[in-house]
């Protein structure tokens, strides 16, 4: 053993290649992850940092590893946050860059990215770059036939799926999904939709001949022929006492076990993929860590006429195309349940993890940690042995005994999996000959369809069954049934069920029983759901074992009719009779949708449909994020300590001894030299630290500064605060205590909406009440894709500089002058662009830069942050949670002739910017004819985290009210909710009452025709009756449609602008406005070559190429205040036309002298005499709207229609079509992308993202684990946006209207139709349950309508109850 241990201890250096480039290293911590390696030891800043946890693909880049034995390059994507860089030896690394950038070119995925409009705040586009080019190099290797010139070997299905593990917080997906499929060898160019290339109508051809060209034949990855030569087998290397080995044979394996028996496994880590931290967080370092990708043994993939054995560090996707793979020993036996056992991996987290993470990892985690293995219950099912090693010890078990082990010891290493073939699960004693057939199906309900999120529940069923000899059913030879763990601590068989089925004839009665039976054998604890989880397990055996009870004759005829020995192998979900589970069998993700728009040449370029400016430089991953900016020398990174409190004095703060060394300090209050200000405003002030009380979890205690970020995330992770809350209150941690203890902010009298008519008469005049009737809402999380950033650079003479992510750069510079001490001209706030904002950095970025910029005006040495996922959501608050209670009153036919509400909002500790919460929400309240409408709105103080405006605050919350409150209606009288929508929507006169001056001119309210355009060109009433018809013959699942329409109200405020000519004729412009992603530079920009083309000299035709819209900077244009409620982009875009308006003045006089002395005059020759004429080519204006026109109106209706399935709750939205009045806009491309994103966001708000919280207000979703927003696979199948081009509007910038806020209160219209199906549910549940229609009362569908919501409503026990009535019945 000696010799293993020797050979292990050589130390030689890290090699491998990023983009080409070569990188040797000799001194690497074995921690590093890649992306820590890339970001900060490399140019290359396209791989982000969002989660930390591989859960959204970021921060992906391609591995490519060279087999020198069979001469090729495989190429995989990986997660770089969590693959360590000591495994990427020998390997070479492609980033965005590496693709292509705008050096060297763009790749097509690039240019088509942004030709199609798939690219808006683009933090996230690298990464999806990235994953497409993987699955375009993988793709095209194939040996598929050979594509039409110009596309890949690519399918249209794996081009949407190469992009599902990726996150995006902006697009809604559907343009990416777009960019993707561009590349299809089957796409339909139909298909595809609106895009800066083809126009529509145009035929494939020439649309081919628009698009980027891409040739597949050299589409691979380049593998560098330096590094071929340097390809060893596994390196081990050394860091500082730290080491990283890599055995290549079992022995030596031993070995290094046997070195750490004195540890007891504490000091050393066992990786392949180290994938696993991404779930299980890691606090401490090791010593030693032991890759063991190198060891033959651990990588194999055998089979043979037993079955098919794979070793434990082969990845996921290795597994999955071995079992996907034809071999010899198979004849299809168990071909198809290889197939399906790999279907069901393919919805194992995201490509990106499958590829690095592997099966054994998999398991280990199941059987150490209680992981929740999808893999481990499919496995469990058909029988599958495991192989041990303890020492010089090899055991084999099955994996039933393995799960049901004490956790496995350190010293064990888990060598391989064997899956037994069909021979194997087959009882012995019964010839197939006797028409024996196998079963077997996987099940997994999760919140999204094709993975990365982990299932509530997972299922697999292996079961033999035979005929029965005089053909009265089916026989139940014997089954295998595995279920995922559910108040179990992993993955069981459900043993008493398997024993009463097995050798009975199925039928109705047995099936009861064994339901009934199963209820009993796992009783779920300490999980959340319990019930809902209990009844996806009898759902899932139902429909395994349903189909074959009562089995209609043909199937019997066709069974043995289509028999052969070969095939003894039935799919249970083929064989389904009734319509009963028939899923939707979509050839795709993603079917046809279309995009209608209609551009304007009156201001040319304005209202042309051009690409985002930037989105070129976003897709390479060259556009700068404020944690691109490389650190300066002597860099300190800082990380907040928090109170984990929700009211409690800090009496001091401590380090653990486990805290990192490079700590440098810990600032708190006391070292403020000026106000302790987080955020100063017009809405009011919060302190910057807690002084002395910490008032709710999160508030900020203390800012700990280190040398990198990961040691002052660490370190800040390990503090321990001494809290004393001896004779403290209680905190306030509701509502409904903070009304009772009169804990609430006052609402400035400016900012108090008015009632409208007289409440008491309306209900007077009222044929029915509903009286104090309540709703609650809770939060959303703002998750745009980069979290929380900032750097401060101390500068001579006092000053400081700082780079931050914010909405507000005005703000963040008045909060940081004053908690400095310092005058306003010593500071100096620079804001490029931000990586996603909706909100979340209008006040919650500040007190992150002003900590940062103390921190660095103490040590005068320059500081940042990038805050972690889980601070930044602990801290962030996200938007209002609020209990509502309504009386209404309404008439027979539906119209609702008074409203009175009560609405308490919980803002938490600080007023943040609630005081406008209270006119946002009424703006929106008043969007039907309500007759008259009474409200007492209560902002409360609470102690939590201070809630803050996300996107159309308060408006989302009201359009849920509005809508629920006419749902409630139209039950409480039985009649459609459309009827009632359509009774109440407003006349042009009640829209005057409710709205006052704002309600604009009668031509402008365009709502009624939309209302009915949108019924006519979705078929409305025609799919009405449809899915009538659908619910009557489908007992499993529901559809429902609902037509909504909103009113949203936005206000025009000041901004600021500033354009300079330079002397080569090309253009400057600053605006107040900061880009967010919402094409507020590309608005200005074709703006400026408006405004300036007026002056009509040659050359003005190119003027889109000549502007360049620069960041924003607090001392170079002041008074940019805050880019939020939809209209910064307009205000913009009209300081700027003020601008130019100036500079074309000052011109046409220079102009018209010159043209005495020649025919004509180009723009250069123009701007060169300018400048020997010294006339003033700059030019600065601040906009102010008049009176008339600082608030106005904006009208949209959305059509959804939504599928839920019975037996697990999942809502499919199968079409949205949705048509939105955006006046004249100024960039159809950019309002689109603003419609569908804000939609999809609502998606989110409605139906998926839980944002809770413990009893304290510390909250529990901190992560891409816990929190889910939408994916490409939950938004709608069909996806209509028709933007309408309603004419002119005088007290318009250019006639266009707003479209990022109001299109998301669109998206209730998906939870109204997920009511209508939960309603045709409930109605068929009261059938089954023998109750009459009067018994039913109105039910709520909370918010947000998440599967066991909506399992809960449609009947937990609705199994039960359907075989109790069948069996009635018979």
């Amino acid at each position: 053993m000696g010799e293993e241990v020797t050979e292990t201890r050589k130390e030689i250096s890290l090699v491998f290649a990023v983009n080409g480039q070569r990188f040797e290293l000799s001194n690497v911590h074995p921690s590093t992850t890649l992306l820590e390696f890339l970001r900060s030891q490399t140019p290359f800043k396209s791989v982000k940092l969002s989660c930390g946890e591989g859960g959204c693909g970021a921060c992906v880049a391609l591995l490519s590893k060279y087999d020198p034995e069979l001469d090729q390059v495989e190429d995989f994507t990986v997660s770089s946050c969590l693959t360590l860089l000591c495994s990427v030896n020998g390997c070479s690394i492609t980033t965005a860059e590496g693709v292509g950038n705008s050096k060297a070119g763009f790749h097509p995925i690039q240019e088509r990215f942004a030709g199609f409009h798939a690219s808006q705040c683009g933090f996230c586009t690298p990464g999806m770059c990235v994953s497409l080019f993987s699955a375009l190099v993988n793709a095209d290797k194939t040996n598929r036939p050979e594509p039409r010139p110009g596309f890949s070997k690519l399918t249209v299905s794996e081009a949407e799926k190469a992009i599902a593990g990726n996150l995006c917080r902006c697009t809604g997906y559907r343009p990416i999904a777009d960019a993707c499929k561009s590349f299809a060898a089957d796409v339909d160019m139909e298909d595809l939709g609106f895009n800066s290339f083809w126009k529509k109508g145009e035929i494939d051809e020439v649309k081919m001949s628009r698009l980027p060209s891409y040739n597949h034949s050299n589409a691979s990855s380049k593998f560098p022929e330096f590094l071929k030569k340097e390809i060893k087998a596994g390196s081990n290397l050394v860091s500082e006492g730290y080491r990283w080995y890599s055995p290549t044979s079992v022995e030596q394996l031993q070995s290094l076990l046997k070195m750490d028996e004195n540890n007891d496994g504490t000091s050393m880590k066992i990786v392949v993929g180290n994938t696993g931290t991404g779930y299980f967080k890691e606090l401490q370092c090791y010593e030693r860590y032991i890759d063991l990708k190198y060891i033959p043994e651990l990588s194999i993939i055998m089979k043979d006429q037993t079955g098919i054995e794979i070793g434990a560090a082969v990845t996921i996707s290795k597994a999955i195309k071995a079992l996907k793979e034809e071999n010899e020993y198979e004849f299809h036996r168990g071909k198809r349940v290889f197939k399906k056992i790999a279907d069901h991996m393919e919805k194992i987290a995201s490509t990106f993890i499958r590829n690095s993470g592997s099966v054994g990892g998999n398991l280990i985690m199941a059987q150490r940690k209680q992981f929740p293995s999808d893999i481990a219950t499919i496995l469990l099912s058909v029988g599958t042995l495991v192989n041990i090693m303890t020492g010089q010890k090899l055991e084999m078990l099955t994996l039933e005994e393995f799960l049901e082990m004490p956790p496995l010891h350190s010293k064990s290493v888990l060598l391989s999996i064997k899956i037994p073939f069909c021979e194997s699960w087959i009882k012995k004693g019964i010839s197939s000959e006797t028409g024996t057939k196998l079963l077997f199906e996987t099940y997994r309900a999760a919140p999204r369809p094709l993975g990365n999120a982990l299932p509530y529940l997972n299922a697999a069923f292996l079961a033999e069954v035979s005929l029965c000899i005089n053909s009265t059913g089916v026989m139940l030879n014997n089954c295998q049934l595995a279920f995922g763990s559910y108040g179990t601590k992993h993955s069981i068989r459900a043993r008493k069920v398997e024993e009463f089925l097995t050798g009975k004839v199925l039928s109705i009665g047995v099936l009861y029983e064994a339901i009934k039976l199963l209820g009993t054998t796992i009783t779920p604890e300490d999980i959340s759901n319990p019930a809902y989880r209990s009844s996806l397990a009898v759902g899932f055996l139902f429909e395994f074992l349903n189909p074959l009870v009562d089995t209609p004759a043909e199937i019997f005829s066709g069974w043995l009719s289509g028999y052969n020995s070969a095939d003894w192998f039935i799919d249970s979900k083929v064989k389904q009779n009734n319509g009963q589970f028939d899923e939707i069998k979509l050839p795709t993700l993603l079917s046809s949708a279309k995009q209608v728009i209609q551009s304007s040449k009156e201001y040319y370029p304005v209202g042309e449909p051009i690409p985002k400016s930037g989105a070129a430089i976003q897709a390479s991953g060259e556009a700068v994020y404020v944690d691109d900016i490389p650190s300066p020398n002597n860099c300190l990174h800082g990380a907040f300590i928090y109170s984990t409190e929700p009211l409690a004095r800090v009496k001091g703060i401590k380090f653990n001894p486990g805290s990192p060394d490079g700590v440098a300090a810990l600032i708190t209050v006391k070292d403020i030299p000026g106000e302790n200000l987080g955020f100063t405003s017009i809405f009011g002030e919060e302190p910057l630290y807690a002084d002395e009380l910490a008032q709710c979890i999160g508030d900020r205690v203390a800012f700990v500064v280190a040398d990198t970020q990961k040691h002052a995330d660490l370190a800040a992770e390990l503090a321990m605060i001494d809290y004393d809350k001896e004779n403290l209150e209680p905190p306030i941690l509701s509502v409904e205590e903070a009304v009772e203890r009169c804990s609430l902010f006052e609402v400035p009298p400016f900012l108090c909406p008015e009632q409208v008519g007289d409440f008491s008469k309306g209900m007077a005049e009222a044929d029915h009440q509903i009286l104090s009737a309540e709703l609650k809402l809770g939060s959303q999380y703002f998750f745009y894709m980069e979290t929380q950033a900032a750097l401060a650079v101390p500068d001579e003479d006092n000053c400081i500089v700082v780079y931050t992510s914010t909405q507000s750069p005005e703000f963040t510079h008045d909060t940081i002058a004053k908690c400095l001490g310092l005058p306003g001209h010593n500071i100096r706030v620079i804001t490029r662009r931000v990586g996603g904002g909706f909100g979340g950095k209008a006040i919650k970025s500040i007190p992150v830069a002003t900590a940062c910029a103390l921190a660095a005006y103490k040590f005068q040495r320059p500081v940042r942050i990038y805050m972690n996922r889980k601070t930044d959501m602990i801290m962030a608050g996200g938007r209002h949670p609020m209990k509502i209670t309504y009386s209404v009153g309404f008439k027979t036919n539906g119209k609702i002739t008074a409203l009175k509400l009560d609405i308490l909002i919980d803002a938490g500790i600080y007023a943040d910017v609630s005081f406008i919460m209270p006119e946002h929400m009424v703006g929106t309240l008043r969007k039907y004819d309500w007759g008259a409408l009474s409200f007492d709105i209560k902002v409360c103080k609470t102690n939590l985290p201070s809630r803050s405006a996300m996107r159309a605050p308060g408006e989302v919350q009201a359009s849920f009210i509005t809508e629920a409150i006419i749902e409630h209606v139209a039950s409480t009288l039985s009649i459609e909710v459309d009827s009632v929508r359509n009774i109440n929507l407003h006349t042009y006169n009640s829209l005057d009452l409710f709205y006052k001056s704002n309600a604009g001119e009668p031509m402008e309210y365009t709502l009624p025709s939309i209302w009915d355009k949108l019924a006519t060109s979705s078929g409305f009433y025609n799919r009405t009756e449809m899915i009538k018809e659908f619910n009557r013959s489908n007992k499993w699942r529901k559809r429902g449609i609902s037509r909504v329409p909103t009113v949203h109200e936005v206000i025009v405020r000041p901004c600021p602008g500033k354009v300079s000519i330079l002397k080569d004729g090309s253009i400057v412009v600053e605006v107040g406005g900061v880009e967010l992603g919402q094409g507020l530079w590309t608005k200005v920009k074709q703006m400026t070559a408006y405004a300036l083309s007026l002056i009509q000299c040659g050359g003005t035709e190119e003027f889109l190429e000549r502007v360049r819209v620069v960041q924003a900077d607090t001392l170079s244009l002041i008074q940019g205040g805050m880019t939020a409620g939809s209209t910064t982009s307009e205000s913009s875009c009209e300081a700027v036309r003020l601008c130019c308006n100036v500079l074309v003045e000052r011109l046409t006089a220079l102009k018209e002298r010159l043209l005495k002395q020649m025919e004509s005059i180009e723009w250069e020759t123009l701007i060169m005499q300018a400048h020997l004429s010294s006339v003033n080519l700059s030019a600065s204006s601040l906009f102010i709207p008049a009176i008339s026109s600082t608030s106005y109106l904006n009208y949209g209706v959305a059509v959804s229609e939504v599928e839920i399935n019975l037996l697990t709750g999942e809502t499919t939205i199968l079409r949205t079509d949705i048509i939105y009045d955006c006046g004249q806009s100024l960039n159809p491309a950019v309002d689109l992308g603003q419609i569908e994103g804000a939609y999809v966001q609502g998606i989110g708000f409605f139906m998926l993202e839980e944002y809770p919280t413990n009893s304290d207000g510390l909250v529990t979703a901190n992560g891409t684990w816990t929190y889910k927003i939408p994916t490409v696979d939950t938004i709608p199948k069909q996806f209509n946006v028709e933007i309408l081009n309603s004419g002119h509007h005088q007290n318009r910038v250019l006639s266009s209207k707003a479209s990022g806020e109001p299109p998301l209160t669109l998206a209730v219209s998906v939870h109204c139709a997920t009511l209508a199906a939960i309603k045709e549910a409930r109605q068929q549940l009261r059938s089954w349950s023998g109750l009459k229609e009067s018994n039913s009362t109105f039910q709520y569908l909370k918010v947000p309508a998440t599967m066991p919501v909506v399992k809960e409503l449609c009947g937990l026990d609705s199994v039960h109850k359907f075989l109790q009535w069948t069996m009635g019945r018979n």
